[in-house]
């Protein structure tokens, strides 16, 4: 079946709705999902989007624009960096305006608290910029944009899994997908596609992902030859529930809360002497894995699994009740914890990526270390790299990606397909979408799709996670490319065409061992330690040397590894200090 549209947006997150809704006002648009629209990833975000509003204290975008790029240990683009900070007041604004339920001041003006990293006067201390809606701003952002793409008469395609993207040279001119409930194939003509399909931790084993963070984008177009940026920078939420990953929000910290260690010390004071707890993610996941080494968590046994607490009981219950009430009732739920009354048990846990597909400050995805784009294709939100995030990203600057990359791409989009023409679809252009279902469906099976997951989570867990050193990515290296070896002998023994979940876990799983491998060649390439990506072996930032992008192209088995160059206009790179 074919469909023909202007503009394709495949996810229904944050960036996708929003690119959606700006492309929809002036274009014939659709939004393929393989969930329905609210249930995309976006709703799990809880802390709040960052703006400096200056609504609680004084701030300032250029401010912002200086923590972002500090934060990311000086990889972030910084001119891309300034467009997310001055950009955010407005966006912030248009949300409020567009319907969203933000909290208030005593005066009425829109709620700010504190997060990690954001701070005031270029790092004199920290500063309220996050604006939030209780702590379930991210489902706030999607329940709004959804009704506003609703009201634009934006079409959607819920429950199809994307299968291929279509390309005629360094032109787009659709997707293919897979309809969940018909087992059927589709394709979408368009003149413009947008990728925006998530984050792809699902590879890690302990992860704050939902399980349809798998990658899809990325490596769907990794396998046709566009690199993929930076990937070796994967960052660990510090606090996530013990053992399962849940996240509990840096908005606890930002209200007051307090990591502590078996000995009830604060410890963040020995790393982080300004900012304390609301320090960058990655500083506190280094903090709290090195407290579990030296034998100071609760267990005391300094294992991998062991863990600290996050004290929240000074905060005080009726604030909790107030501004936390979803934590709340995760800890209630997962814990039987009352936060109120006793300390949470946390670890940290695979959050975001930093890295992604390459693109330009309107989502033009980039081919190449030249800066080549492959017109009508897109991409913004997680699955993208712009750069805005660099080596590590600043809670709450990610909901604000997805609303300014996805409302500068929406706008591009409606712009660009005004005089692009529709190009005509190839009869074979579902081919390779078809071989592969039919590969799957077809082969007697000799692997269990099960186990090559469970190795590869664990895989990159141990080698690739907080901590990293060359033996063990090498050893991530090698288990990955056995493990895409042993897939080619995996198979379906359910055949039936409607809801078959066995085949879309074995499509994701494909995505995902992919994108391993391409994060843990990355990794062992990069030598040196900036942001998330910290190496025992090379502790120090090497500017002279790894002040760069990396580009990773997947070439059959292997990943050949390029480079292009870190925007450093603003501000010249300076040793960390907080």
């Amino acid at each position: 079946m074919i469909h023909a549209f202007d503009v394709l947006v495949v996810g229904a997150g944050g960036a996708g709705l929003y690119a959606a809704l700006e492309a929809g006002k002036n274009a014939k648009t659709a939004v393929l999902s393989k969930v329905y629209a609210v249930r995309s990833h976006t709703g799990a975000a809880q802390g709040g989007i960052s703006a400096a509003l200056g609504n609680v204290e004084e701030d300032s975008p250029e401010w912002h624009a200086f923590d972002t790029v500090k934060g990311g240990d000086y990889l972030v683009d910084q001119n891309a960096a300034v467009i997310l900070a001055e950009d955010a007041v407005q966006a912030v604004h248009d949300l409020e305006n567009r319907g969203l339920p933000f909290n208030r001041t005593k005066e009425g003006r829109i709620d700010q608290r504190r997060f990690g990293g954001h701070t005031r006067k270029f790092g004199e201390g920290p500063v309220h910029r996050a604006c939030y809606s209780a702590d379930r701003t991210g489902h706030m952002i999607m329940q709004t944009l959804f009704q506003q793409c609703i009201k634009h008469s934006v079409s959607f395609y819920d429950e199809f899994q994307i299968l291929d993207v279509i390309l005629d040279g360094k032109k787009c001119c659709g997707a293919v997908a897979l309809e969940i409930s018909t087992g059927e194939v589709h394709i979408l003509k368009a003149k413009a596609v947008l990728f925006a399909t998530g984050g792809f931790g699902r590879m890690f084993k302990v992860t704050s992902n939902a399980h349809a963070n798998t990658g899809d984008g990325p490596a769907i177009l990794a396998r046709h030859g566009i690199p993929m940026e930076d990937m070796e920078f994967f960052q660990f939420h510090p606090t996530g529930i013990k053992d399962m990953g849940i996240l509990i929000s840096e908005a606890v910290r930002g209200e007051g809360g307090i990591l502590r260690n078996s000995k009830n010390q604060r410890f963040m004071e020995k790393y982080a002497p300004t900012l304390l707890d609301l320090a960058p993610r990655d500083m506190v996941s280094r903090a709290i894995v090195t407290e579990i080494q030296e034998g100071l968590g609760i267990r005391g046994d300094r294992k991998i699994d062991d863990y600290v607490y996050l004290d929240a009981t000074g905060i005080g219950k009726e604030k909790i009740l107030e501004r936390l009430p979803d934590i709340t009732d995760f800890c209630k739920t997962y814990l039987d914890v009352d936060p109120a009354e006793k300390s949470i048990p946390v670890q940290p846990t695979a959050h975001y990526g930093m890295g992604g597909i390459p693109t330009d400050i309107h989502g033009r995805v980039i081919l190449n270390s030249s800066g080549e784009v492959c017109d009508g294709l897109y991409a913004a939100g997680e699955c993208a790299c712009v750069s805005v995030h660099g080596a590590n990203r600043l809670g709450t600057n990610s909901l604000l990606d997805l609303v300014v990359f996805g409302r500068r791409a929406g706008i591009h989009m409606a712009d660009y397909v005004k005089d692009a023409e529709t190009d005509t679809i190839a009869k074979d252009a579902a081919g390779f979408a078809g071989e592969r279902i039919a590969h799957l469906v077809e082969n007697k099976k000799k692997e269990q799709g099960a186990d090559i997951r469970e190795e590869m989570r664990n895989t990159m867990m141990e080698n690739v996670g907080v901590y990293r050193m060359e033996a063990d990515m090498a050893k991530a290296v090698n288990t990955i490319k056995d493990l895409r070896q042993k897939f080619k002998e995996t198979g379906v023994e359910d055949t039936n065409r409607g809801f078959n979940t066995e085949l879309l876990d074995l499509l994701e799983l494909s995505n995902l061992l992919d994108l391993s491998l391409i994060t843990a060649e990355s990794a062992k390439n990069r030598k040196e330690s900036r942001g998330a990506h910290a190496r025992d072996d090379y502790p120090e930032r090497d500017d002279d040397n790894y002040l760069k992008h990396t580009l990773a192209f997947l070439e059959d088995d292997d990943v050949r590894i390029d480079y292009k160059p870190v925007d450093t206009s603003r501000w010249e790179p300076k040793p960390r200090i907080y």
